[in-house]
């Protein structure tokens, strides 16, 4: 993705026109990052955003008045955005202290009496009810919109997907979807709810043990559920099925075309307003639409319980976590082994092509079936760019003597992969040290913690040593990672924002341990490995809380080079070193055939 500017001067003018129509009449129009089912990641048919404003990362949202276009994004994407947003736009800076989020924008800068246009099936119930609250003394309103006004001006809009969907075998999943129906129906026994909205692509490919590949680098499949004591009901597009999917769903779920899921939503608001019936519940991430389709009086807004459920894996899944990370790292050491020669022998190689060989060794592994995100591989300043994809057609060179960032990961029938290494193929200079050590400093101290249950995601165990020089990331430093799914998956997660500190931390989660430091311009450092929560065992236990530790799954070297071992304390230098032997002896049979490799595994391996 190449950080150019799209002029944007003709798509605005022709969406004011939009706006300014009788029948839709609006003087704001709020045009968000999300796809109608809140997934992180969308299908190009509902990059919406990017469409408009030309700013492509993965969070933002839009905001167009008659005469103004405003783009809200957080500190992960304040380079790319100004790099890539025109002379149309003003770039709002979230978390800088004068500046509203785009929810407090809509009540405190726009003029009074304004008609707000909103997509219902883009804005969750939740926001929406916040939002009209506060727009309520200004006399202004949310308006929800019968059409998307992006697409009526977006002419070579590309189609909704429609890939084959497959059962994922339940000697991956480690539990039936009949019995995790069965869970789901307890809860919402538990809650006193008649059914339950699932409208997370996520969350239905894990309840069905169902995979797909309608979104980039995410194995899930467009589709709605509804479950209720008696029913699972599935709403999907019938040509993504085969006859092995119906087997597998058998005759407990009923499968209905996608595209009817908010009538059948409506005529279920009015079965439930001739019989005063019990509430539906539906995710604090659905839609606004789903909320209007069913009646809010009829619904109760609150987490999915299939995303707590989802979160915490089984023995099968936890397996699964631990070998795919070991097949990951072979094709990580071959790869850095690779680079390492080709920059020796002075090849010139480009961010793009190396991160291309990456995916070649990848894909040569058991159970692949694709990357779980695009790759981060960046030279330089452009590892100080947190979100970083290089282009093809226009990105840098890998230089021996500057510091290399690759974050990089997989998707394979038994787990989902996210790792991130830094090394230095040349020299590093004595700062570069000093910043890689305090980053690893961090990442110990994540992976050695001991925290008694109940404990949230908070992160300064991570930041402390990093905090000691003045240094600081503007990211969380862990978010959950799915089973063969999406490789950011909540609720918990390690970092200040709200969920994380909402969620305490369980037996069976898996979360990422990723401190970071990026020098503006110059370099960029994370280090990053899989960890999943386990119960740990420790001679008192206070107040008959239990403890938790973590176990790390990620099997690739550090980057030995960068390690200023005079920082590090004993501890810490017992860690690293016991962290190699570890991968040295899980890794190596696996590249024992790639000579190059295994040199480079042992060397980089070898006690500090």
């Amino acid at each position: 993705m190449a950080h150019a500017t799209v002029d944007t001067t003709d798509r605005l003018h022709a969406l004011r026109e939009q706006m300014a129509k009788q029948e839709y009449n609006v003087q704001a129009l709020v045009i968000p990052t999300e796809d109608q089912h809140f997934s992180e990641y969308i299908a190009q048919c509902d990059e919406r955003r990017a469409y408009i404003s030309g700013f492509t990362g993965s969070a933002g949202t839009a905001i167009v008045t008659p005469q103004n276009a405003y783009l809200f994004t957080d500190g992960r994407y304040f380079l790319q955005a100004s790099k890539q947003l025109d002379q149309n736009w003003t770039l709002m800076k979230q978390g800088f202290p004068d500046v509203p989020t785009w929810q407090d924008f809509l009540s405190k800068n726009l003029e009074k009496d304004t008609r707000i246009g909103v997509d219902p099936t883009l804005i969750s119930a939740s926001d929406a009810e916040s939002i009209q609250k506060a727009l309520e003394p200004k006399g202004s309103t949310l308006v929800s919109l019968s059409q998307n006004l992006v697409d009526l001006i977006w002419h070579d809009r590309p189609t909704r997907p429609a890939n084959k969907v497959f059962p994922l075998d339940v000697k991956f999943s480690g539990e039936s979807h009949a019995d995790k129906l069965k869970r789901v129906r307890q809860e919402l026994r538990k809650l006193g709810a008649k059914a339950l909205v699932v409208n997370m692509l996520d969350e239905v490919a894990w309840l069905f043990n169902l995979r797909g590949s309608d979104i980039d680098f995410n194995p899930v499949f467009f589709a709605y559920a509804l479950v209720d004591q008696d029913k699972a009901r599935l709403f999907v597009n019938p040509l993504q099925l085969d006859s092995d999917v119906q087997d597998h769903l058998g005759a407990e779920v009923e499968v209905h075309p996608y595209d009817t899921f908010f009538s059948y939503l409506t005529h279920l608001g009015a079965e439930l307003d001739a019989h005063k019936d019990s509430k539906v519940l539906v995710s604090d991430k659905a839609s606004l639409a789903v909320a209007e389709a069913i009646g809010k009086d009829h619904v109760t807004v609150a987490r999915s319980p299939v995303t707590d459920l989802k979160a915490i894996k089984n023995p099968v899944e936890i397996e699964g976590f631990r070998q795919s990370h070991i097949r990951d790292g072979a094709a990580l050491v071959r790869y850095f082994a690779w680079l390492e020669e080709q920059l020796d022998a002075g090849k010139e190689l480009s961010e793009s092509q190396v991160a291309d060989q990456l995916e070649k060794y990848r894909s040569e592994l058991d159970l692949f079936k694709g990357l779980s995100f695009p790759t981060i591989s960046a030279t330089g300043p452009n590892g100080a760019i947190v979100h970083y994809d290089p282009d093809p057609n226009d990105c840098a060179i890998v230089q021996k003597e500057q510091v290399y960032l690759c974050d990089s990961g997989g998707q394979y029938l038994d787990g989902t992969t996210d790792v991130t290494r830094t090394f230095h193929f040349g020299t590093p200079s004595a700062e570069e040290k000093r910043s890689f050590t305090r980053v690893l400093q961090g990442h110990i101290a994540i992976d050695t913690a001991i925290f008694p249950n109940g404990t949230t995601g908070t992160d300064p165990f991570a930041r402390r040593p990093l905090w000691e020089d003045g240094l600081d990331y503007r990211h969380g430093t862990g978010h959950g990672v799915g089973h063969f799914l999406n490789v950011h998956e909540g609720p918990h997660g390690i970092g200040v924002r709200i969920a994380y500190n909402n969620t305490p931390l369980k037996p069976g989660m898996t979360v990422s341990n990723e401190p970071g430091w990026y020098a503006d311009g110059r370099y960029g450092i994370r280090i990053e490995n899989v960890v999943i929560v386990r119960e740990a065992q420790t001679p008192n236990n206070f107040g008959d809380k239990g403890y938790l530790r973590f176990e790390h799954v990620t099997m690739c070297p550090m980057g030995k080079n960068l390690v200023d071992a005079a920082l590090l304390s004993e501890k810490e230098r017992a860690w690293l070193n016991a962290y190699h032997a570890e991968v040295l002896e899980k890794v190596s049979p696996l590249v024992a055939k790639d000579e190059r490799a295994l040199r480079w595994l042992q060397r980089e391996c070898s006690p500090l």
